[in-house]
């Protein structure tokens, strides 16, 4: 080999060509990164091939991407680890600090505001899933038992952080300011919903929220996020992108390309995921055989944590520092939230057919994150019985007269059904809005009467 490459002058010559293209394309792609320094060592091929010929020492490996141990052993790696990752808590189940725990000071103020949003996107779940049962709604679905991911993880970030949802995700925009009104003029598709009706229910957006639109296809968010992320990062914004999921979207090849691409190119988004147990009917034994999300991080070299995605405080402090990790350092976070999805998957699920209702009513009850971050606040002075049936009071009364003034406003026109796509109508849009109006006027009953024409 060593004569081959001293007296091979073609094949130098490639070799040379190939390090000067590699030179002058690095500097654009991986501009102010550490992988392009990376990138700059791994094709400097001339002297790397000539370092490994004359290394005296035969214990590593000079491979593409740093040196590698070299053993005279076959060791398989073991399929998984004898322990599984850690959790981290900060709150017990009944709601005191667990002794040494590390997390973010939390003040009054946001402690109060924290779960009084929990309480609304409860009350709010509940009345607009009892909509749909009488007929009122098409589709719903809940974030019951989740509620602390979507508040506590919100709350530790700034409206600049964009947020790319997958739809169990509703309180994070509740969290930022979207009315209730707001979220009943989209169940509803009237002409104030900002979709002007053509999306399915809880497909919620806002431009002004920086909160993208729910889309129904799962795991398509994910490599977009790390493309939104990277972005940001040409900009030299102070924010990052949240990208949230469940554990079934982790079993799409999109969740590991958006990985991947996140890392190869230190984008700084936080992967965010809930990892409530149940993929619709399919639990996570079914899904993977690995020690569940965060560990997937590793093979990726992405930064990774496992919390307790029922314990407000830990959620609120993990995506904290996640936060300050992705902007500082500009790197991709995975965070996987320990939950369960104490609902129905969505308004056409029965899950009682697949789970047992005594577990089901175990996580509702006694392992509640709303419950546990109220003994919290209770604990310290800062909530009494009376201040929670106010509350609650208050909110049902928004969301009912929510819907009653929802269902008042009249649907969207239906010019609107072909419009904001093109500048300029194409012809074969214009022949289908034809071909529709022609069907109106010969079948004027089938057509709903409450749109306009």
């Amino acid at each position: 080999m060593e004569i081959l490459f001293s007296k091979s002058r073609s094949l130098n010559h490639f070799l040379m060509r190939s390090r000067k293209c590699w030179h002058n394309l690095i500097p654009r792609h991986f501009e102010s990164m550490k992988a392009g320094e990376q990138l700059n060592h791994v094709y400097n091929y001339k002297e790397d091939y000539h370092d490994d010929l004359n290394d005296e020492d035969q214990h590593t490996l000079n491979f593409p991407g740093g040196r590698v141990p070299i053993t005279s052993q076959m060791k398989f790696i073991l399929e998984s680890s004898e322990k599984r990752l850690p959790c981290y808590r900060v709150l017990d189940d009944d709601g005191y600090l667990i002794p040494g725990s590390i997390f973010e000071q939390v003040s009054k103020g946001l402690a109060l505001n924290m779960y009084s949003t929990m309480v609304a996107l409860q009350t709010m779940d509940n009345i607009f899933y009892e909509a749909q049962r009488q007929g009122r709604l098409s589709f719903y679905l809940t974030s019951t038992g989740e509620e602390a991911i979507n508040i506590a993880s919100a709350a530790a970030l700034t409206l600049d952080d964009i947020v790319l949802p997958q739809y169990r995700e509703p309180g994070v925009l509740l969290w930022r300011g979207f009315t209730l009104q707001e979220f009943a003029d989209q169940l509803f598709g009237n002409k104030a919903d900002y979709g002007k009706g053509r999306q399915m229910p809880i497909h919620y957006g806002s431009n002004k929220l920086n909160y993208f639109t729910v889309s129904s296809p799962l795991t398509t968010q994910l490599p977009q996020a790390a493309g939104v992320a990277y972005s940001l990062k040409m900009d030299k914004k102070e924010a990052c992108v949240v990208v949230y999921f469940g554990d079934g979207s982790t079993s799409e090849g999109d969740f590991h390309a958006g990985l991947n691409f996140a890392a190869v190119m230190e984008a700084p988004v936080i992967f965010l995921c809930r990892n409530n147990g149940w993929a619709i009917s399919t639990p996570v034994t079914e899904q993977f055989r690995s020690d569940g999300i965060a560990i997937k991080g590793q093979a990726y070299g992405i930064r990774s944590i496992r919390v307790d995605g029922n314990d407000a405080l830990a959620v609120y402090s993990a995506t904290r520092a996640a936060r300050q990790m992705a902007i500082k350092e500009q790197r991709p976070i995975l965070v996987e939230a320990m939950t369960y999805r104490v609902s129905h998957h969505s308004t056409s699920d029965d899950s009682t057919k697949y789970r047992c209702v005594k577990e089901i009513e175990q996580w509702r009850t006694e392992k509640s994150p709303i419950t546990r971050f109220k003994k919290w606040i209770q604990g310290n002075g800062w909530w009494a019985d009376q201040n929670e049936t106010e509350l609650r009071g208050n909110i049902r009364k928004q969301v009912l007269e929510a819907i009653q003034g929802a269902e008042k406003v009249e649907k969207p026109p239906l010019k609107d059904l072909f419009g904001d796509v093109y500048d300029k109508m194409p012809s074969n849009l214009q022949e289908q809005e034809r071909f529709i109006r022609d069907t109106i006027k010969r079948c004027p009953k089938e057509y709903p009467s409450d749109v306009p024409v």
